[in-house]
């Protein structure tokens, strides 16, 4: 594995109530179907061969001086408002834990599909295929896009059938394993809220504190748990304005889906606008559209105030409420250079910079442009002026509604780094996009004829995105 695997095994620091040792399930079959290679290297594990490979990401041996058994975390939430005391991990584990080579921080190896725990609910602890194709688009389009997000390590088909009411059935299984710079969830601290147990609480944000946000940990044990709420909450904002920018609707954002590190992970029915509308739902079964594209600020601030809740037991409850009323400023302090990024420009101070994004979101809500073709056409400023002329979607930018903008853009001054030379843009007629159609195009000839040439191009041009982009792995 190389000298540059470090473990950090962390979580099995906490005593007990915190998770469950269980046993991986048995596959009749392995059939490796992602393999991500970059991030193997960057966390130690690049050198491992096919069949160790398989052996850690598939069988779930130990990596060596790792955690010795699987552990099933617990945690409770709100799913769509309504709390739910019977969560936890029902159909993943946490694996391993260790450093991340260049800078130190934990990272955690996470499951999705490995089996039956005490939180199954019924459930048989599996994934299906088309479940883990999608959150590997998912993974690497925000990653591209420049969202924190968790990263998809490893694909699985494991050769069982499962029955799912959602999709035709009987369909196709995997076993997925996700990298992430933390597993811990606000449903994590609301379980035991719900348990009146301060004690763990105390426990849970002190080892926050310790591997995860070191600048929180503060002369008392109150001041360190709103410190930390602080952060989260801080770090939360930039999260969703990334999501906002990136033009992504979650479609599930409930207290157990969110985690203290400000990173996005756990993609369900998850989709990308077609254009910017704000009552853009994701989930077919959100049916009230709670978790719609315009409302996922205020899902985020709802769901901060159900962790204020939780840690109000063991910290100044008056003080979180006054960082949850910031929240809002906070979220649009982050959208700003959000949607800069997406633009490719160099920021000229706050109130030029909001008058721009202000006025781009309004226009692009009242036009229909093509999401993502607006910032592929637009990325660099005035100085792709000739090429958003010969853009599909050049009409867009004829009329005097545009004017507005067009004049602000000349302002503008591309990002240090912007490389608007790059095939992307000079071989390119229309950005690499995610729209749901796509997605259901990739997965049919994986379904019918086992054929993944159109997954693996697809991985392929986002990357090439990604790169023209400058987006950094993080």
């Amino acid at each position: 594995m190389g000298q540059r695997y470090t473990p950090r095994p962390v979580y099995q620091e906490l005593g007990e109530g915190f998770a469950d040792a269980v046993e991986p399930a048995r596959f009749p079959e392995l059939t490796l179907r992602f393999r991500n290679q970059r991030w193997a290297e960057r966390i130690g594990l690049g050198e491992l061969d096919e069949r160790a490979w398989e052996d850690h990401m598939a069988r779930f041996v130990p990596l060596e001086e790792n955690l010795e058994a699987p552990l099933a975390m617990r945690y409770h939430g709100h799913q769509f408002r309504h709390y739910n005391p019977d969560l936890g991990d029902g159909r993943g584990f946490l694996f391993a834990q260790l450093e991340d080579v260049r800078d130190g921080r934990v990272l955690d190896l996470g499951t999705k599909g490995s089996g039956k725990t005490p939180y199954s609910r019924g459930g048989d602890g599996r994934l299906t295929l088309k479940g883990g194709v999608r959150e590997v688009l998912a993974t690497e389009m925000l990653e591209a896009l420049g969202v924190y997000t968790s990263k998809t390590l490893s694909v699985f088909e494991t050769g069982e059938s499962l029955v799912r009411h959602d999709e035709p059935s009987p369909t196709r299984a995997c076993v997925l394993v996700r990298l992430g710079h933390s597993h811990i969830r606000f449903g994590t601290f609301q379980r035991h809220a719900y348990e009146r147990s301060e004690d763990h609480l105390h426990e849970l944000v002190e080892h926050v504190a310790t591997h995860y946000m070191p600048n929180c940990s503060k002369k008392t044990r109150d001041e360190t748990a709103l410190a930390v709420f602080s952060r989260v909450l801080r770090e939360t904002g930039r999260l969703c304005a990334q999501w906002m920018a990136a033009g992504f609707v979650h479609g599930v954002l409930n207290t157990d889906n969110m985690n203290i590190n400000g990173e996005s992970f756990d993609y369900g029915p998850w989709r990308f606008l077609p254009a910017l509308e704000p009552n853009f739902v994701a989930a077919y079964f959100d049916q009230q559209g709670l978790y719609r594209y315009g409302l996922q600020p205020a899902a985020c601030r709802w769901n901060l105030a159900r962790l204020a809740d939780a840690l109000s037991l063991i910290a100044d409850r008056a003080a979180m409420e006054e960082e949850l009323d910031a929240f809002e400023e906070i979220f649009w302090r982050e959208v700003i250079p959000a949607y800069l990024a997406r633009l490719g420009i160099a920021p000229r101070g706050f109130a030029e910079d909001e008058e721009l994004v202000s006025m781009v979101l309004e226009w692009m809500q009242e036009s229909g442009v093509p999401y993502q073709q607006f910032f592929f056409d637009w990325y660099g400023g005035a100085a792709s002026s000739a090429r958003a002329a010969r853009s599909p979607a050049g009409e867009y930018y004829d009329g005097g509604a545009f004017a507005n903008i067009r004049r602000l853009l000349r302002k503008a001054e591309p990002a240090p780094g912007v490389d608007l030379t790059h095939s992307y843009f000079q071989e390119r007629e229309t950005p690499c996009d995610m729209l749901i159609d796509e997605v259901e195009a990739i997965w049919e000839p994986i379904a019918s004829e086992d054929d993944w040439s159109s997954f693996e191009q697809k991985v392929a041009d986002i990357r090439h995105m990604g790169d023209a982009l400058g987006i950094k792995l993080t």
